[in-house]
C-alpha cells in the first residue's frame, strides 16, 4: 500500500471516538425498536451512507465492524470500492443511469447492491455485464410519494412486470427487494408514514405474483425508526451516523 493511500484511510482518534459514539447510538436505537416490535437484530440491515465523507471514516466504521455503506455517485463509489477493503458490501442508492450500469455491475466485484432499479432496461444491462461477479442484489425504487422530483415506478403493473422478469430471465441478479425514500412531510410526520405504508402494500401484491417475499428498504436519518416500526429490512442513515457532510463543491 503507498504511502499516500495510507494516509488517506488514516483517521484520527478523535474522529474515531465520534463514529463509534454515532454508531453504537444508532445500533442500540435499531436493537431496541425490534425488540419492541417482536423482531430480531439481524431482521434489519444497516446501510451507513457515506456519500461525500472521506474514505477515512469509511475505514474507521470498518474497524468497528461496520459492513454495508451506501454511495450515491458512481464516480465516488468506484474510487471507493478500489481503495478500501475489498468485503465492504457497497450499496449504490444514488439516480441510476443505463450508461452508468455496466461500470457498476462490471468493474465492482463487492458491489453487494444497486437499489434503485426502475426500468427493465437497467435490469437487463446490469444483468449483461455482471460477468463472472458474484450474483448482484437489486431493489425496484418505486416513487410512494407521487412526487415528480424523485425517481422510481409507480405504476404496480409495472412493478410486477420488470420484478417477474428479473426473476425469470436475469441469473445474473437477485430482486431482494422494493426501495422508497419517503416525502419530508410523511418523515417528520407523527404516527405512522403512509409513503412506508404503501410501499408494504405494493411488495404484498408483488411478492404474491412473484411468490417470493421481498424485503423493504425504507428509513433514512429522519425517519428510520417508524421504517423498522413498520417492517423496513434495510435502513440507509447518513447525517446521524456521520455528522454533517461537504458540500459538493467544496471537495
Amino acid at each position: 500500500m503507498s504511502s499516500d493511500l495510507q494516509t488517506s484511510l488514516k483517521y484520527s482518534e478523535s474522529r474515531f471516538a465520534e463514529l463509534k459514539q454515532s454508531l453504537n447510538s444508532v445500533r442500540d436505537e435499531i436493537a431496541q425498536e425490534v425488540n419492541q416490535v417482536g423482531r430480531s437484530v439481524d431482521s434489519v440491515n444497516l446501510v451507513a451512507v457515506s456519500k461525500y465523507m472521506p474514505p477515512s471514516d469509511i475505514q474507521a466504521l470498518y474497524d468497528l465492524g461496520q459492513r454495508d455503506f451506501g454511495e450515491n455517485y458512481v464516480q465516488e463509489l468506484t474510487h471507493k470500492a478500489e481503495i478500501l477493503p475489498k468485503d465492504i458490501k457497497w450499496h449504490f442508492i444514488g439516480s441510476l443511469q443505463t450508461n452508468k450500469c455496466k461500470v457498476l455491475s462490471g468493474r465492482i466485484p463487492n458491489l453487494y447492491a444497486v437499489e434503485t432499479v426502475d426500468s427493465q432496461a437497467k435490469a437487463q444491462k446490469l444483468n449483461d455485464t455482471r460477468g463472472e461477479f458474484d450474483t448482484l442484489n437489486v431493489y425496484l425504487q418505486v416513487n410512494t410519494s407521487g412526487e415528480d422530483q424523485k425517481s422510481g415506478l409507480s405504476d404496480e403493473a409495472e412493478i410486477i412486470s420488470i420484478a417477474k422478469f428479473i426473476v425469470d430471465q436475469c441469473p445474473k441478479l437477485n430482486l431482494l427487494g422494493l426501495m422508497t425514500i419517503g416525502s419530508f412531510s410523511a418523515s417528520v410526520s407523527e404516527g405512522e408514514n403512509q409513503d412506508f405504508k404503501k410501499l408494504i402494500e405494493v411488495e404484498a401484491h408483488v411478492s404474491e405474483q412473484i411468490n417470493k417475499k421481498l424485503g423493504l428498504s425504507m428509513g433514512m436519518s429522519a425517519d428510520y425508526i417508524e421504517a423498522i416500526r413498520q417492517g423496513s429490512t434495510n435502513v440507509r442513515v447518513g447525517r446521524t451516523i456521520f455528522g454533517s457532510r461537504p458540500l459538493k463543491q467544496d471537495l
